[in-house]
């Protein structure tokens, strides 16, 4: 018993309450916001989406805290056990069972009958895993050319898969994880170099072959502002008016019908909605908040003795840093539209859920791989 009671207490310590906080706090402020919406009747969305997002936290804060007293290595280990479950449920949204969601431009959600996934969310979360166990078990053989082929192939094929869904904002997430852990790795600067090289050579070829007209347009629209005010920009515009009309501190939660209505103002959009309820003190607030987060992330990795450890957290940090940025980046009318959700706080069951599992390796690898504290007999 008095064993239990320590383990107990050591996994208690050894949590990091204040990013935890940070993600609750985001949560919280996420299931207010939709009520306001809906109660305000600023969009068309039910109470059923409002108890969704509260379900989706309460179930993703269990898994973030069962995750974490997880260790790691064990997770890994058994990828031949969930990454097949999640590459059929993805296989399966190409066939009938799929459905492209009203507002998005991907096929990328699946109808399950009594509830709807979106399986690229926990596609992130395998591939943080199985990347950090293959980069680890061959980091000091990755330079050789036919082991740096098959990393990179291991990296493709997620980022593969959603773009043949027209996921590109999701394939940019995965591009970002594939890089960043990469180079946090013993990469060589041989490497670095060809992928600097590279990166004019693949924008080249994927506005040639990859992207249709409406991506095209949507960037064009960012280096050209005002061209098409009415068309794809109307979004933008309203969403920059939303955001602004909150002035210093916001119009409130629950203002009657002194809102302005953006398309997907629950989902990709909610950063608006965040100005014009609390205004742009309360927006950057949301902001450092989301930066505390990542920054916990960062700091955790940089403590750990454990190399698949660090390659978690930095995965983990790119996936957030890049919805963050990207999501804000189209509020901010700065990034083309693209569909990506603000951590913790869009609509959204199932990438509040996985934000909340990626939590939990994050604190995964800390309860497991911290390094030891040196004792004072040491040299």
């Amino acid at each position: 018993m008095n064993e239990l009671r320590e383990s107990l207490s050591l996994y208690i310590k050894r949590l990091d309450k204040l990013m935890i906080l940070c993600a609750v706090l985001c949560s919280a402020l996420s299931v207010i916001l939709l009520h306001s919406i809906q109660s305000n009747g600023v969009l068309e969305i039910g109470f059923d989406d409002c108890i969704t997002q509260g379900v989706a936290a309460v179930l993703g804060i269990v898994a973030m805290l069962v995750t974490a007293s997880i260790d790691f290595h064990r997770l890994s280990k058994i990828w031949y056990i969930y990454t097949p479950i999640i590459l059929i449920l993805i296989a399966l949204t190409f066939t009938s069972l799929g459905y492209q969601r009203e507002g998005a431009d991907d096929q990328a959600w699946l109808n399950l009958g009594f509830m709807s996934i979106q399986p690229s969310e926990f596609l992130k979360i395998v591939f943080i895993l199985t990347f950090s166990l293959h980069l680890s078990k061959d980091e000091e053989n990755m330079n050789r050319p036919l082991h740096m082929l098959l990393l990179l192939l291991h990296g493709m094929v997620p980022l593969g898969i959603v773009a043949l869904q027209g996921d590109y904002g999701t394939a940019i997430v995965f591009a970002m994880m594939l890089a960043i852990m990469l180079f946090s790795s013993r990469i060589s600067w041989v490497y670095i170099l060809a992928a600097i090289v590279a990166i004019p050579v693949a924008i080249w070829a994927a506005w040639n072959f990859l992207l249709g007209d409406l991506h095209k347009s949507r960037i064009l629209v960012l280096l050209n502002p005002g061209t098409d005010p009415e068309g794809l920009e109307y979004q933008q515009d309203l969403g920059l008016t939303a955001l602004a009309s909150g002035k210093l501190f916001g119009k409130g939660f629950y203002n009657g019908e002194d809102y302005i209505s953006v398309p997907e103002l629950h989902n990709d959009f909610i950063f608006a909605y965040v100005g014009e309820t609390i205004g742009f003190v309360g927006a950057m607030i949301i902001a450092l908040i989301l930066t505390i987060i990542c920054i916990r992330i960062l700091m955790n990795g940089v403590k750990l003795y454990d190399r698949q450890g660090l390659f978690i957290c930095m995965g983990v940090f790119a996936m957030l840093m890049t919805h963050c940025i990207m999501n804000i980046g189209m509020v901010l009318k700065v990034m083309p539209v693209i569909g990506i959700p603000l951590p913790f706080l869009s609509a959204g069951g199932s990438a509040t859920l996985s934000m909340y599992i990626s939590i939990g390796l994050v604190l995964s690898a800390r309860q497991h791989s911290i390094k030891p504290k040196k004792s004072i007999f040491e040299i």
